[in-house]
This record gives C-alpha cells, structure tokens and sequence, in this order.
C-alpha cells in the first residue's frame, strides 16, 4: 500500500509536471513568436532544451519547496496531503488554461500545498509561505514592470539614431537568445518546484533522508516531463501573452524577456525563491509596452490577468482541501 501510494503521488506530480509545461511555456516563448522571431515549432523545441537543461543548474528552490513551507507530513496521511495539494494545483492549471489566464503553475501549487495541510491539520510554516511565497509574488511582478519599462528606455536611446529596419530585424535575431534565456531560467525554477514535492514524498515513504540531496533520477523525471509539456505548447495562454496585453515589436519582446530572465536566476541563486515565471514575464511585458505610451498596453487585459493571480492559491488550496477531506472520508 505504502508502495503503491508513493507510486501514485509522484505519479500525480509528473502529471502536475506536464500541465505546468504546456501551462507555462507561452512565458519563454509567446513575445518571440508573437514578434515572429522565431516559428512556433522551433520556439517550443528551444524551449524544451532550455527547460530540461535548466533543470539540472540548482536545487535550492526545490529546498525551499520540500522544507520551507510545511512539515513533511509522515505515513498515509503524508501522502493524502501531497496527493490532494498536486490534485488542487492541476485544477486550477486546467482551469486556467481553458480561459487562456496565465496564471501561475507555482502558486497553484503552493496554494493546493498549504490547502491540503491545513484540511490535514499539518504544521505550515507561515513564515516561510509569507517571506518565500507571498513577498516575492507582490515584489517581482513589481520588479518586471519596473525593469521591464527601464531596459526599454535604455533601448530606445541606445538605438535612437538606427536604422528602424535594421534594428528591428537585429532584435528578433537577438530575441532567438533572450527567448532561451528565459527558458533556462524556467527549467530553473519551475521543474525544481516539482523536484520538491516528489522528495517529500521519498521522505515520507523513508526512501530518502529528510534534509538529503535530490536524487538524480528525480531531477531527470521531473525536467523530461517539463520538457514534453512545453513541447506540447499552450496555445491559448500564448495568444493572451504574446498579442491581448500589447502588440510587440522585436526590441520590446527583447527587453521583456531579458529582464524576465534576470529576475528569475536572481531569485533562484541569490535568495532560492521560487517566484512565478507568468507573473514575472507579464509584468515585464507590460513595462516594456508602456514605452510605447501608457494607453498602449490593454490595462483590461492586464487586470483580468492580475485578479487571477490573486485567486490563484486559495482556489487551488480549497480544490486541495477538498480532496484531502473527500480521500480521507473514502479510505476512514
């Protein structure tokens, strides 16, 4: 039984895994297609490479997941909690991606996470959800803007006296770069959230040492299924990122993923946070549009996009929640 639980969860995370994926790969990838930099198929193939060799370049932030947030929960009741927090994530993923919300995968995960603890009655550490979680999600949105919008005015006076056309097609050749960039630093953050929760599992099935490292098969699992998602490509998120919010060109599409990409490997090595890649390349977008003129950019749009990120980890908490309650209530 205990076998067969362990199986199912880290089943359900490569599961959560593979729709985080096809979730999230419009961030690396929609301002380079939308900017037609790069085809849609070569964009998605790129972004498959960089997500499974970012994977392997740190594990801090999978550290941070597998002990920062809750108390590894410990037998039957362990697993439930994992199952049902991965359970909650996977919801709101599909549910997001079917309205075309580019919501954040991370935070549908920390939210089911601490949902299923709590209906579990386990310990969550509310000091490390606020300082690892909840600060980070209100500050790199905020940094990406900022960013966003300072390396675009950088841009414009670097290149105020180039040829427009010559320019242009520089930047989408530079975009090719910024685009991998900014997939590395997803695989970085984003399978390594993965890499966490299967660890907890380990923990709980005493297959691995609480405080271990993250075993290598771990890691090759959880980047491949990354990778087959963001081959699979979102479309639909993709369209709200790459053309509703703004209609970009290729030296703002450059300027927002190289600022996207900067604030994810600063938050993944210096502070071994696991921000949100969408929240962070939206804001981006949205910094380096409002170059153009503030009323450029669809602000609409904009605040459909912010009001789901806000309602992202207690939709996917009560979905977790609600699992835990239903398993537990099935298996007595």
């Amino acid at each position: 039984m205990d076998t067969f639980a362990l199986l199912v969860v880290i089943g359900a995370a490569l599961f959560f895994t593979y729709t985080n994926g096809f979730h999230d790969s419009a961030n690396a990838i929609a301002t380079s297609i939308s900017t037609r930099a790069l085809t849609p198929r070569v964009a998605l193939a790129m972004a498959a490479v960089m997500n499974l060799a970012g994977a392997f370049l740190g594990s801090g932030v999978a550290k941070t997941v597998s002990e920062g947030l809750i108390d590894t929960p410990t037998g039957k009741q362990g697993m439930i909690i994992l199952f049902a927090g991965l359970l909650g994530a996977i919801t709101w993923n599909m549910i997001s991606w079917y309205f075309g919300l580019p919501s954040s995968s991370s935070h549908a995960l920390f939210g089911g996470l601490v949902g299923a603890a709590l209906a579990g009655a386990s310990t969550v550490h509310w000091n490390g959800v606020l300082t690892k979680i909840v600060i980070p999600m209100f500050v790199s949105p905020l940094i990406g803007l900022v960013l966003g919008y300072l390396v675009m005015v950088g841009i414009l006076w670097a290149f105020r006296r180039a040829n427009p056309h010559r320019a242009q097609r520089g930047f989408r050749i530079a975009q090719t770069v910024s685009a991998a960039g900014m997939a590395l630093g997803h695989g970085l953050q984003d399978a390594q959230k993965t890499m966490g929760v299967v660890f907890m599992a380990l923990v709980i099935a005493d297959v691995e040492p609480e405080g271990g490292a993250i075993p290598v098969w771990v890691k090759i699992a959880c980047a491949g299924m990354l990778s087959l998602g963001t081959y699979a490509g979102g479309w639909r998120i993709m369209r709200t990122l790459g053309r509703r919010i703004i209609e970009l060109d290729p030296p703002r599409g450059f300027a927002a993923e190289t600022t996207a990409a900067s604030v994810l490997y600063s938050a993944s090595y210096i502070f071994n946070a696991p921000i949100s890649t969408t929240h962070v390349i939206t804001s981006a977008i949205m910094g380096a549009g409002a170059t153009k003129r503030v009323s450029a950019v669809r602000w609409g749009v904009a605040k459909s996009i912010v009001a789901g990120w806000f309602i992202t980890m207690p939709a996917a908490g009560g979905v977790a929640a609600v699992t835990f309650w239903g398993i537990h209530l099935f298996t007595g």
